[in-house]
C-alpha cells in the first residue's frame, strides 16, 4: 500500500546540479530508513545514501562529498541535493523507504526510478 512518487531527474551539463524528490505515501505512521540509489545500464543498482528518521546519514565513497541527502519527516519526503555532476553520474535513480510503519505493519517500498543524464 506504500507508494513512493519521484520528481527532480532530467538533462544537466557537467559539473552542474540537480535535486531529486520522493515523497512517499500510504497508511504510514513513521519510515525508519530512506535513501536513494542507481543503476547505470550494463550494471547492478548501487547505494547512493541513505537517511533514518533521526538524521543519521551514509554516503557512498564515489559520491566524494558532492551529494547530500536530507528528509522532511512531516512529509515523509527524501531530498538528494546533486552538485559538481559528472559522466559517470549517469544512471537511473531510485527512491527507497525501509523500515515503515503502517496499518498493516512494517514494509519496505522502491519507487519507479527517474533519469539523471549528464551530458554535454
Amino acid at each position: 500500500q506504500v507508494q513512493l512518487v519521484e520528481s527532480g531527474g532530467g538533462l544537466v551539463q557537467p559539473g552542474g546540479s540537480l535535486r531529486l524528490s520522493c515523497a512517499a505515501s500510504g497508511s504510514i505512521f513513521s519510515i525508519r530508513t530512506m535513501g536513494w540509489y542507481r543503476q547505470a545500464p550494463g550494471k547492478q543498482r548501487e547505494l547512493v545514501a541513505t537517511i533514518t528518521s533521526g538524521g543519521s546519514t551514509n554516503y557512498a565513497d564515489f559520491v566524494k562529498g558532492r551529494f547530500t541527502i536530507s528528509r522532511d519527516n512531516t512529509k515523509n519526503t527524501v531530498y538528494l541535493q546533486m552538485s559538481s555532476l559528472e559522466y559517470e553520474d549517469t544512471a537511473v535513480y531510485y527512491c527507497n523507504a525501509a523500515g515503515v510503519y503502517t496499518t498493516a505493519g512494517v514494509r519496505g517500498s522502491w519507487g519507479q526510478g527517474t533519469q539523471v543524464t549528464v551530458s554535454s
